[in-house]
């Protein structure tokens, strides 16, 4: 996926000092327009959001974002493989952003598509670039378990839900995470992707415990593992993320969540 037809086309400078040890999202960039520079984190999503065609531009053109349509072909093959058809799902898509997981759910006839994220920018982003993709977008903090909106998510009888590249450096809490799950039904398909650090032993992070306990403990049947080119970093080289698709067994309860 490229940038969006009739975007703007935006000036991408990386730094010139050696980012190999940041974070992922602490790399940063310069860009400008109407002779105006700006240096912007790489997830400072809601100043990123605000200028069309950026997002697009620096993810998926310069450094070669793989991840939403890998998540959404492997999420059509192992419905398929199951026997079932992804036409008949209606899937949440969390962490929904500008749309582009959604754009590509609507592409592989999902039945219904609904977006949920914390950034009001978000929504903005996915209305103005991409309408009619979703069938709602909700701005929700999903951290707030009593927030009057999750009713109205409840209602939606999700039977999939996708989280693509918004796992870990703090975009989306675990709370969040078991919250979003929890509204999939029993069954129902699971498709998220995580980097490749979460599944090692050493890592003590909560997203990683989570993981393996989702895994490990009957929460999640497995379907398919595969590590992949997540993208490149500033400095050319490969970001390794792994997809995780399956089924939901059962809600994530107190007892996966202890001690994250």
């Amino acid at each position: 996926m490229t940038t969006r037809p009739n975007s703007q086309r935006y000036p991408i400078r990386f730094p010139a000092s050696d980012q190999t040890l940041l974070e992922q999202g602490e790399s940063s960039f310069t860009t400008g327009e109407y002779g105006h520079e700006a240096c912007i984190r790489f997830h400072d999503y809601a100043a990123i959001y605000a200028r069309p065609g950026l997002y697009e531009q620096l993810f998926y053109d310069r450094l070669k974002c793989a991840s939403p349509r890998k998540l959404v072909e492997l999420l059509d093959e192992v419905v398929s493989d199951a026997g079932e058809d992804t036409s008949r799902l209606r899937i949440l898509d969390v962490g929904a952003g500008n749309g582009m997981v959604g754009e590509l759910l609507l592409e592989q006839g999902a039945a219904r598509v609904v977006g949920v994220d914390i950034l009001a920018e978000a929504k903005a982003a996915a209305m103005r670039d991409r309408p009619g993709v979703y069938d709602a977008y909700y701005v929700l903090d999903l951290t707030r378990g009593r927030d009057p909106l999750l009713q109205e998510l409840q209602g939606w009888n999700f039977d999939a839900m996708t989280c693509v590249a918004a796992i870990g450096f703090g975009d989306i809490p675990v709370a969040a995470f078991r919250t979003a799950y929890n509204l999939v039904a029993d069954r129902g398909w699971i498709a998220f992707n995580i980097k490749e650090t979460f599944l090692d032993r050493d890592d003590t992070s909560g997203f990683s415990q989570l993981i393996q306990r989702l895994i490990h403990d009957d929460y999640l049947r497995l379907h398919h593992l595969e590590r992949y080119r997540h993208r490149l970093s500033i400095e050319g080289r490969p970001l390794h993320y792994y997809a995780v698709l399956g089924r939901k067994r059962r809600d994530l309860d107190e007892a996966c969540l202890a001690g994250l």
